[in-house]
């Protein structure tokens, strides 16, 4: 989900709601912390020199279960963000505490902003002989397609 995207969403929301990927809902006493632009520059297992860049949101809960943070009270901290620290529309990425800090991708079911989870991969398998994974078919599928996909006379016979 992007930035622009996000704050959208906050200005027809009521309340905030984020939810992790095992469907529990952050409390609902959390604050964001950061809002910031991280910079990724790296160099991949093939020699490819990279450069990434995301908005980071970071998510905290204390014992302060008074502690609302609304829609408006974001959008503003976004908005102050994005000017001074010359943030363009990135794709989001979020911090939440769980065994170690987690980071999470956003998305938004129309509710709540659904933390989801992000994987590890290999951005040079062509460089490392890590062979492409072949495609999975069932024969029965094959032979249905192709026995309706001949018609006589068609000439694919």
């Amino acid at each position: 989900m992007k930035l622009s995207q996000v704050k959208s969403v906050l200005k027809e929301l009521e309340t905030i709601g984020f939810q992790l990927p095992n469907g529990e809902l952050v409390p609902s006493h959390f604050h964001v912390t950061e809002v910031g632009k991280i910079t990724k520059h790296f160099i991949d297992c093939g020699g490819t020199v990279r450069n990434e860049e995301v908005v980071n949101f970071q998510l905290w809960n204390a014992n302060d279960y008074d502690h609302r943070l609304h829609p408006e009270k974001l959008l503003n901290i976004i908005e102050l963000s994005e000017k001074v620290l010359n943030i363009e529309d990135l794709e989001i990425e979020v911090e939440y505490q769980a065994d170690t800090i987690g980071k999470f991708g956003l998305g938004f079911d129309g509710h709540n902003f659904l933390l989801t989870n992000k994987q590890t991969d290999c951005l040079a398998k062509d460089q490392c002989g890590i062979p492409v994974e072949k495609q999975k078919v069932i024969i029965t599928e094959l032979q249905t397609q192709s026995t309706n996909s001949c018609a006589p006379g068609s000439g694919c016979c």
